[in-house]
């Protein structure tokens, strides 16, 4: 049997990366039954037949961090033969790398817009000693703007980087009575049924975009309109709670605070359109969940998740969520019911385009063809 490693510093516990391999290895376990062998130094599984490695992690002086790993990796990845060494990480080498990121000396530089620290030198050397170095057969980028960036930043062969968007569950979503969770969420926080709810889900307000957001909403607050804006996640709270006023939305906006999957969901399902104007995200797993939940979604143009946005059919691309006056008419269209239901239809299609299992069966096609190469590698050497 094919034996696979998948390396990770957290294995399915919170956060976008780590849910992604989880999701992803999981479905590939049992797509093609190889046995799966995860490197990490955390983890949290359903899955009963999953083996894991320890790998150790120095995170004092921080610098060691991504260093550490790498290395306590190499010495755990040297105990066992594999057929596909599959990184999620910065390490010194596999035959397959998953950019969950870009680069990090540019998220430093144009993101975060900082000087490297000792830490941040560290994290790019170690990268790029596994790019240049790291004997990968393939790269693959969560969405187009994750590779441009990666090809910019390390001009190497454009073929050997692809493009596989993450995947989405739909059965999440359909095990609810719609109208149903629909009318009880929206009882709860006292909203009209015929109300317009935007919903905006993230744990970085700032980065999300929501000033943007509660900006626009201010210029359709000032021409009449009715709506609400459901907030939920972790943030700043109390600074947005002041803009609220300060833009004199604050009857429109309820904080839910931090919701587990299946609250998110209910208030997916309760909600008529996403948005979200982040300043820069390599995919945000969240659009392509509220577009499972049936919703167009407003997005900015920094999300990599645009590469599913077909404008005005399944949602909208903001070009310059600053200009809150061209936002406001964006969002306007979607106050439309006959307009936001027909986008809603296609959503929901485009994220029955984009399964887990799909998704899965994308990377099951990538370890076929590395492993092929690999058996051609080894039959030209040996006819050496």
């Amino acid at each position: 049997m094919k034996k696979i490693a998948v390396v990770i510093p957290k294995y399915g516990v919170v956060g976008g990366a780590e849910q992604f391999v989880a999701e992803l290895t999981e479905n590939l376990r049992m797509l093609n039954s190889y046995d799966y062998f995860v490197y990490a130094n955390r983890w949290r599984t359903s899955s009963a037949t999953m083996k894991f490695h320890k790998v150790p992690i120095i995170t004092l002086p921080k610098f060691l961090t991504t260093l550490s790993f790498a290395y306590f990796a190499r010495c755990g990845l040297a105990n066992n033969s594999f057929d596909i060494v599959h990184s999620h990480d910065r390490i010194f080498s596999a035959d397959l790398f998953t950019l969950h990121g870009i680069p990090h000396r540019y998220w430093v530089r144009n993101i975060r817009r900082k000087k490297m620290s000792l830490y941040d030198a560290a994290t790019s050397w170690m990268e790029k000693k596994m790019i240049e170095d790291g004997g990968c057969y393939k790269f693959i980028a969560v969405s187009e703007l994750t590779k441009k960036i990666f090809l910019e930043e390390y001009p190497i062969d454009p073929e050997k980087v692809a493009v596989i968007h993450p995947g989405v569950h739909l059965k999440d979503f359909t095990v609810f009575d719609r109208a149903a969770v629909r009318a009880e969420t929206r009882k709860i926080y006292g909203i009209p049924a015929d109300e317009p709810v935007l919903i905006f889900a993230s744990m970085n307000f700032e980065i999300k975009g929501l000033d943007y957001i509660m900006n626009s909403l201010s210029v359709l607050k000032s021409e009449g309109h009715l709506f609400r804006l459901i907030i939920a996640g972790k943030g700043n709270k109390r600074k947005y709670a002041r803009l609220a006023y300060k833009t004199g939305i604050a009857e429109n906006i309820i904080f839910t605070g931090r919701l587990d999957k299946k609250n998110l969901i209910r208030h997916y399902l309760a909600a008529d359109m996403y948005i979200m104007l982040s300043a820069f995200d390599t995919f945000g797993m969240v659009v392509l969940e509220a577009m499972a939940a049936g919703l167009p979604v407003i997005i900015s143009g920094n999300v990599g998740a645009k590469d599913l946005v077909e404008e005005g059919i399944n949602g909208l691309i903001i070009d310059d969520p600053a200009n809150y006056n061209a936002t406001a008419r964006k969002i306007n269209l979607l106050f439309d019911r006959n307009i936001r239901e027909k986008m809603a239809a296609s959503a929901l299609q485009t994220a029955a385009g984009h399964t887990w299992e799909k998704t899965a069966a994308k990377y099951d096609d990538i370890y076929t063809g590395i492993m092929e190469m690999k058996t051609r590698m080894r039959r030209g050497q040996t006819r050496q």
